[in-house]
This record gives C-alpha cells, structure tokens and sequence, in this order.
C-alpha cells in the first residue's frame, strides 16, 4: 500500500503499526520521498478492514489524499515493523504546517509531576513545529534544526516507542536534553531569573518584549497599557495599522469581542490565526492598539511558551511581527538583535533554529467559512488540490503587494507563506529563499514560470531573471493580473468557469497598457474577455494618489468639492485640480480602490494613509450597520458597459451637504457599489447567458460589500464563489497564474 498527502510527521507510522497490531496483522511501514510506504499481510477481511479504518481514524494533522493497493505474495514472516526512511527518489511527500499545541501536551504542561512541566517546548506527534523547522524531507529530525538536540534516554525511549505518543515525534525534546529559553537585555546580555517569570513582569511594568516564536520574532506589549502600546507604535514606525491580541483562552477572547460559534472554531483550530471580530464597546483595550476600528484581530496562544507567558502575565498581549514598518519579519537571532534593538526593551529568545520565517496568519468569517486576508502560518505549505493536473511544472511568482508564490505540479498547488510587499531588498530576498525551499522540499523544477504584466514589478523582473540565468528552457507566461484574481478563485473553489468574474482591487496593469481595478471579467481558466467596469478617471500625481486619498475625491468632484476638503488641502488643491482636468501626470484608472478612497477623503475619514488600503478598511469600519439605504449609479452601454463610480461619490457629497451622518453615508455607498456590481451582472448574464458569479481582490476583504453584493446576486439567480482557501486580495495573485499558465497548457496540448 502506498498514501499520499500530508502523513509524516505526524504521527501517522506508530498509528499504521498500532492498527495492524490491533487487527493481528503482519509487515511493515516507512517513510519515504513519496509519502508513507506499507506492506500488509493477513486474512482478506481483516485487510478490508484495515483499509476501511485507516482514513477514518487517521491522526489528527495527518491529511490522506489517496490509498493505493497492489497485491503481494505473503511472506509469512510474523510481527508488524516500522522500518527506516528512505531518502532516495523524487519527492513527492508533503510536509505539514505548524501545529498548535494540543490538549494532551497542555495536560502535561501544567502536571507538577511530569518530567516536562512547564517546559516551553513541549511537543508530540499531533502537534508542535513543522514547516519551520524542516530543512529536507523526509521528514526526519536530522532534516531538522532540531539535528542539534541530541535526544536524552527517556525522550529517546519516547521517540523509538510505536506505542508512545512521541513516537518518531522528530521535535521531541524535554528540559534536560532540549531547546533553552533565555531572557536578554538589548545589548544581548542575559539576564537572571526565571526567562518567562521576569518577560511577564517587564510586560506588567510597561515595557516592550520581543519573543521568538514558531516563525520568527514578535514584540509584544501589554495590551490594557496605553503608554506601552503607544511606544511600541512609535518605536515600530507603524502609525495607525491595528495590531494582533493574543489572549490567554477563550473566555478572555470574549471579554473582548463578540464571538459567534464559527469564530470560536476559528480561533480555538489547529492553525490558530489571527480572527478579526467585532470588538466589545467596553473592551479593556488601549487606544493605541487598533485605532478607528470596530474590530479587534484576535489570536490563542499557540505554542506553549505563549501559553507561559500569557498565564504569567495575566492579561492579553500585543503580540506583532517583529520588523520595523514594511520589512519582513525578524527570525534569525543576530539579524533580530541588530533589528530589534530600538524597538524592544529585552528579548525572550530559545536556541532552536527557525529554517523559514512565518508570519502570523489572518482571517475573517464569512456565512460560517474562513475568509483568508493572510494565508501563512499553520496553513503553508499545505497544497491545494487542483481540478486538474498540470502538465508541466509552473511557478507562479505572484504580484507585488502581500507576495507569494506558488509551485505547482501534478495535481498539487503549494502556495507559500506570506511574504510582505516586494518593495525592498529584504523582502526580495525573503522571497527568493522562499522560492529556493519550496523546489527542493517538493522537487520541483518549473518548466513554465507566470508572472505578472507589470514590468517594473519585482516579482515580473525575477520571473524573468530566472529564466534568462538558471531555467533557461523554461517557458514564460504573462498573466493579466485581473484574471489571475478570478482564476485564483476558480482554484480555490476547484471550478474550471465559466464565470462572470468581478474584479475589485487597488490597481493593477492593463492589457491595455492602462491601470485596471474596477473589472467584470468573462473569464474561464484560459481567457478572459474584459465585459464592464469602472468608468476610468485620473490618479492625480500618479502613485501620490495612492498615498493621498484626497487627490481622489479632487479627481471625481472637481470643482463641485466640498469647500472645507479644498481649505484643508490650501496651495497644493489648484494644481491637483489642473493634473486632473488637464490628465498630465495622472494616468486613468478604473480602480475600485481609487474610489473608496475618494469617498472616505470626502467623508474627512482619511486624506492620507500610512498602510495599503487604509481608507478603504477605515470607511467599512465607519458604517452605520443599522442603515438600509443606497445610492444609485449608472451604467453606459457599449462595447464594454461603463459602471460611473462618481454617481456614488456625488451622491455622498449631496447628503454631506445636508447634513447626514458620515456613517450613514458610508453604508449607503458600500450598499450602492454592490448594488451596482448586482446590476452589471445581470446584464452580463443577459448577453453571455452565464449565470455562476466569482468575487475576487482585495476589495472583497471588506465583508460588508460582500455581503450585500452576494446576497444580491443570489436574490439574481446566480451561484457566487467567493475564497475561502487563499486570500481574494493579491495573496492570491500567485495561484491564479498557475491555473491559468496550466490552462493555457492544456489547451495547447489539445490542438
């Protein structure tokens, strides 16, 4: 027998052989580059029900994707082994993602009697790391960086055990053979005392503490302290983004924001992301920690060092990346002492090496699924299935912004973990290591490289480095980056379209030459014809746009704008005002971004932002959630139909005039924008006859349109696909391409 998917490493051989035993059957298990290998001898009805219970009852992490049989001749040797790993052959194996502690190892944890009792690296089979530990596969300690640890008797007699729980647990450690915490100060010293006890008092003293985790360094600070939070701010240079909270357990999570039975489930899993929730009015939470948000992202502790320290210190924590404001998180001990030196007071570190930095997931919840907004730790590097083989290895090198990259081959699509915006040489750097892991944990050397048709994209430019230096035959594919936002949600839902694909994002390149973002696709898997959007309008200053909202609401309003948005803006109005009317240094865009931009400039909720899309989550956060009202927009007839976003924006502006609320006046445009997307569908359907809908970009992050626009389009008729796998925002980017790349393929192969 043979198994495919993620079963090393996860307790699956000690579950195999504890099964045979139980059934009274004979042979033997290993692992290999494939997968776990498996060789049964017994009556033909006990191996029929070895079959039936081997999925069914299968370890916890362990994802079983297929079993497959062919008949031996019995040996009659008596007995059922585990054998040694194979090394040897292609790699086919799949390597788990991080694991949050589980209940067994957390009994332990807080047993005053047990050898490991408050050891912060506490682990087994079910749980404990993974993906950033692991070097090579098969996955086996001396592929680890946990090689170091030479393993003690009675952990060793664990780990050699096929009936323990520890059984080939490659992690496996206990205090006196394992990792050591430390607590040093910011010049490296180390300080006395207990690590966590004293980490846990500074926090209560005010101070800010950087600590290793699973994927890399975090700096935390108590989140009740105002003062506390308000420098780790200023020392991050991260002016307004919220920050992350973990709490101690659930019932602290509740204290704090309103939980529904999907968000629990959410929160208390394996993956243990970050969950945004509605946040309680009275939540003890310092203003610092996530200012102009109705939302809090919340997190458990998942490893058992973060289960120490929030019991330690009796409160929940800020718990962010460790990196100064856009730089990819810290995880190397030197590079975070150098880096993290002006940002925290001392820092609590462990000798355990971290192979792949993994920032911290995100998620929201949407009619009762994950809504990915960060897809990384505790879900990377497990694939996605795709809905049909590719031919050819691919490498999609995604966008620019919330990077990642994908390998496919096979059936199988390995998305990495998030990796930050390409706009610096560390991120790049982060990315290319990244790249470099992934082909050699899963053997892959792509033969067809996507990328987007931005050409001064970092992620275009090394698409083609690569294939101009190392993988000289490999074949380059442009891909439209509109319509890898619609196949990547074709992917996620494993469909193949066609689809009316809406398109809602920042920017993106046009095939046009043009800046897109507002787009109603025609698309299936291997082409997309561009049917509707967003009538274009100027970006005043370019990218200044981008950074300055109120260019935005000038470029839509003109002249008809608001005396007080003109004075608050002085000498610099005129001349935005004469770029726009005159389009000199303000190229067009069709960009949905562009317009919550200018509504949320219009509203005095935002002029400038300090973080990608801060308008626009600021805007859905203002909403009167009360409110039932809309806005209407018109639609122009043509070649393509034209959506006039500045019905939308002008009809903001009358009732800003006559005093209504701006929260109201936010709902009543998320409302009108969905309504339209509604509208435009259904004239799509009327010329294309296609009925089946797919919402992607960073747009429909913001669950409020969603919500509305799905509603909507069923009350139409259609069937929506929404994600829920990979983020709908430019994360997602980099799936898209290798379904496309693989369609184009396909298609190739059949003329």
């Amino acid at each position: 027998m043979r198994v495919e998917g993620v079963v090393q490493g996860v307790g699956f051989r000690p579950y195999v052989h504890g099964l045979a035993h139980r059934l009274g059957l004979s042979g033997r298990v290993g692992n290999d580059t494939a997968g776990v290998f498996m060789e049964i001898e017994g009556a033909e009805q006990v191996i029929r029900e070895f079959l039936a219970a081997l999925p069914a009852q299968a370890p916890p992490l362990a994802v079983i994707e297929r079993v497959r049989t062919s008949p031996l001749v019995p040996t009659g040797e008596p007995g059922f082994h585990i054998v040694s790993s194979n090394a040897a052959g292609r790699r086919d194996t799949l390597v788990s993602a991080d694991s949050a502690t589980c209940a067994d190892c957390l009994r332990e944890l807080a047993d005053s009697t047990d050898r490991r009792f408050e050891y912060p690296f506490i682990n087994c089979t079910n749980c404990g790391p993974r993906f950033t530990i692991v070097r090579d596969v098969p996955y086996d300690r001396p592929f680890t960086t946990m090689a170091p640890f030479a393993m003690c008797h009675a952990c060793a007699s664990e780990y050699y055990d096929p009936t323990d729980r520890r059984f080939h647990a490659q992690p496996v450690c206990c205090p006196a053979c394992g990792p050591r915490l430390r607590l040093i100060d910011a010049e490296g010293t180390e300080l006395p005392g207990e690590p966590l006890a004293a980490a846990a008092a500074l926090l209560r003293s005010g101070a800010v503490l950087a600590v290793k985790g699973l994927g890399g360094f975090h700096v935390a600070a108590l989140a009740s302290d105002a003062t506390a939070t308000a420098l780790l701010r200023a020392r991050k240079h991260r002016e307004d983004k919220p920050f992350a909270i973990m709490v101690a357990d659930l019932d602290t999570a509740h204290e704090l924001c309103v939980i529904d039975p999907v968000g629990e489930r959410v929160l208390t899993g394996r993956r243990r992301p970050v969950v945004l929730l509605p946040r309680r009015s009275h939540a003890p939470v310092a203003p610092a920690v996530a200012p102009g948000n109705r939302s809090l992202g919340l997190m458990l502790p998942y490893t058992p060092l973060h289960h120490l320290l929030l019991r330690d210190t009796a409160g929940p924590i800020v718990l962010t990346s460790g990196n100064v404001s856009d730089e990819p998180i810290a995880y190397q001990d030197d590079d975070a002492r150098v880096r993290l030196s002006g940002i925290a007071d001392a820092t609590v570190t462990h000798d355990r090496a971290i192979h792949m930095r993994t920032d911290d997931s995100v998620v929201r919840v949407f009619r009762g699924a994950e809504l990915p907004v960060r897809r990384s730790r505790g879900y990377a590097p497990e694939p996605l299935t795709l809905a049909r083989p590719v031919p050819r290895p691919i490498l999609g090198c995604g966008a620019e912004l919330k990077s990642t990259f994908c390998l496919a081959r096979g059936q199988h699509a390995f998305i990495s973990h998030h990796i930050g915006d390409l706009e610096n040489y560390e991120t790049l750097r982060s990315f290319t290591e990244g790249v470099k892991h992934f082909r050699r944990l899963f053997d892959v050397r792509p033969e067809v490289i996507a990328h987007d048709l931005h050409p001064e994209y970092l992620s275009t430019k090394y698409a083609h480095d690569l294939a101009d230096t190392e993988l000289t035959d490999a074949e380059l594919v442009g891909v439209q980056h509109h319509h890898a936002h619609i196949a990547s949600c074709l992917a996620d839902n494993g469909e193949v379209g066609p689809v009316l694909g809406v398109a809602f994002d920042g920017l993106g390149y046009g095939s046009d030459g043009t800046l897109w973002g507002g787009e109603f696709l025609l698309a299936d898997l291997a082409t997309y014809q561009r049917r509707a959007h967003l009538v274009p309008v100027p970006m005043p200053g370019g990218t200044a746009a981008i950074r300055h909202p109120w260019r935005m609401a000038a470029a839509y309003l003109g002249s008809d704008a608001p005396e007080e948005l003109a004075r608050r803006h002085g000498e610099h109005w005129d001349s935005v005002l004469a770029m726009a009317s005159r389009q000199v240094n303000a190229p067009l865009t069709s960009s949905a971004g562009r317009l919550f931009d200018a509504v949320a400039a219009l509203l005095g909720i935002r002029d400038s932002i300090n973080y990608e899309g801060q308008a626009a989550v600021e805007l859905e956060q203002r909403a009167d959630l009360t409110e039932q009202g809309s806005y209407p927009a018109g639609v122009t007839e043509g070649t393509a139909l034209q959506l006039h976003g500045a019905d939308l924006v002008h009809a903001a502006l009358a009732d800003l005039r006559t005093g209504i609320p701006p929260e109201v006046i936010a709902t009543r445009f998320h409302h009108g924008l969905a309504d339209a997307i509604v509208r435009v569908c259904r004239m799509l359907r009327e010329t294309t006859g296609v009925s089946v809908a797919a919402l992607s970009g960073g747009v429909f992050q913001n669950v409020l349109l969603l919500e509305r626009t799905v509603a909507g389009l069923e009350r139409s008729g259609f069937r929506v696909l929404t994600h829920s796998r990979v983020p709908p925002n430019d994360g997602g980017i980099s799936l898209g391409q290798v379904a496309i790349a693989a369609a184009s393929l396909h298609s190739a192969d059949s003329c």
